[in-house]
């Protein structure tokens, strides 16, 4: 009974503090509040505005097209994300350490909880900048065929489920012993150089992170005026070819381009003034996505049909501009954009990951040498490491949609224990100082769990199915390793 007792056991906010203060397993609190923010913008605005709003516009995948109605799905998941972003600065203030949901659920829910939800954010961290990398690999592909005139052979940027899908000649590609060689090089390539730069430090990663942020915003900024010039009311009839039904899976999908706002917590640890810091970077990234989302919007669904996107449904903004014959030289900004949104989104993500891993490792759930601090760069470098070789290779094999949607499935998981933790612990923990509070009590938290559980809904069964299956794996590694290594529960 004992051994079940302490699946439930919690880990207190202050020992948790006291623990990240340790000697070689500090990090270096090095970044401000505009640093945050960007960290933020940087995640959040990438694969999910440049790709995955063609998907759900048109309805792909589901047979339910949200339309030009997809300005209500991105509100409709504003507000879902509005309510978690509260509660993520809530905790994220008061609990200032790496980790993100990992930590804060330890601190509430005790520590069987933690390692799912753990375990569940490397399909949010992981598996997303696996489908963020795919994308990247498609753009950038775009921009140097805008620029250059070169066409990287599609056997080079592509899976092989994906290649055989489009009805391509196996045949017409090399054969290394047998096998067709079908590898996304570029995807990998991305992912290994990110890796490389995080390993050197956050200063230096945060400081390029905010170059590609600005110039990202720059660059949408010029879709949304092309867009305008461009519109056509007419492309708005229906409004919403798939009903209110479209609209609900629609909001599910494009939650991909909101995934990243909670990536702020895992820096929090790394934060100058977490208490400040982390209520910033959280609400105020949510608030500037928000609006630069339905902006663009508003300007891709008034420049072309909807249903014209399924052509090139992995690049929308660039089908967009080539229905009205736009410049070759404006494609080539909306390209060179998506690439430096894409890549934002990538440091940013490998970024967090890494120090999920870190924080699990220091509580002994998973290899004490997972949380080894590089002596010169102070950073966790061996899971940096051991995540961009994980993501640079399933980059190169996996197919886009089905890792956004599993992506999709487990953020949304994750973002309902934020908000249970939230309640827990203002019954647990009342009289601790809160530096940022949101209002209402528990309605908000209350708030953010069905909205969230609403946008799960939205999500195909099979996907319900594939997450199931993560979290059984999870459980049998902890079960296996993480329960018996517990520094927790070796310390009482």
């Amino acid at each position: 009974m004992s051994r079940w007792r302490g699946l439930w056991r919690t880990k207190s906010v202050d020992v948790l503090i006291h623990e990240s203060e340790v000697r070689g397993h500090k990090l270096a609190r090095v970044l401000g509040p505009l640093d945050v923010t960007m960290v933020g913008i940087g995640a959040v605005i990438g694969a999910g505005i440049f790709a995955m709003v063609g998907e759900a516009a048109v309805g792909a995948s589901s047979g339910y097209p949200a339309g030009p109605a997809l300005i209500i799905s991105f509100i409709l998941t504003a507000i879902a994300c509005g309510f978690t972003a509260l509660c993520y600065a809530e905790l994220a203030a008061m609990v200032p350490i790496s980790g993100s949901a990992y930590t804060y659920s330890y601190a509430t829910m005790g520590e069987l909880v933690a390692w799912i939800i753990g375990w569940d954010l490397i399909l949010e961290y992981a598996i997303g900048n696996v489908a963020v990398a795919i994308s990247w690999a498609g753009y950038f592909n775009d921009l140097v065929k805008t620029a250059f005139g070169w066409d990287i052979p599609i056997w080079l940027r592509i899976d092989y489920r994906t290649f055989v899908q489009k009805g391509l000649d196996l045949a017409a590609v090399p054969h290394l012993l047998g096998v067709p060689v079908i590898f996304n090089v570029p995807a990998m390539c991305i992912v290994l150089a990110l890796t490389v730069l995080l390993v050197i430090g956050i200063k230096e990663s945060t400081a390029f992170n905010n170059v590609m942020v600005g110039l990202k915003l720059v660059v949408l900024a010029i879709f949304v005026g092309v867009g305008i010039h461009y519109f056509h009311p007419e492309y708005w009839k229906p409004f919403a070819p798939g009903g209110w039904k479209g609209i609900q899976v629609g909001a599910a999908t494009v939650f991909f381009a909101y995934i990243g706002f909670d990536a702020v917590s895992t820096v929090a640890e790394e934060t100058k003034d977490p208490k400040r810091d982390m209520p910033i970077g959280i609400i105020g990234s949510l608030a500037v996505c928000t609006v630069v989302y339905i902006l663009v919007t508003v300007a891709l669904t008034g420049m072309i049909p909807v249903m014209e996107l399924k052509s090139k449904i992995a690049e929308p903004l660039v089908a967009g501009l080539e229905y009205n014959h736009a410049p070759a030289w404006i494609i080539g900004i909306i390209a060179l954009g998506s690439v430096i949104a894409h890549t934002a989104v990538l440091l940013v993500f490998q970024m967090g990951q890494p120090r999920i891993f870190f924080a699990m490792s220091r509580d002994g759930l998973l290899p004490g040498w997972f949380a080894k601090v590089h002596p010169r760069f102070k950073t966790p470098y061996v899971t940096t490491i051991c995540t961009g070789v994980i993501v640079g290779l399933l980059s190169g094999v996996c197919n886009i949609d089905e890792m956004a949607n599993l992506c999709n499935i487990g953020t949304l998981f994750a973002f309902i224990l934020v908000c249970i933790g939230v309640i827990i612990l203002r019954r647990k923990d009342p009289h601790r100082p809160r530096p940022f509070r949101l209002p209402g009590g528990p309605i908000m938290p209350l708030l953010g769990i069905a909205f969230c559980l609403y946008l799960m809904l939205g999500l195909g069964w099979m996907n319900w199915v594939r997450f199931g299956g993560w979290l059984v794996l999870g459980l049998f590694i902890y079960f296996v390793f993480g329960s018996k290594k517990s520094v927790l529960r070796q310390s009482s």
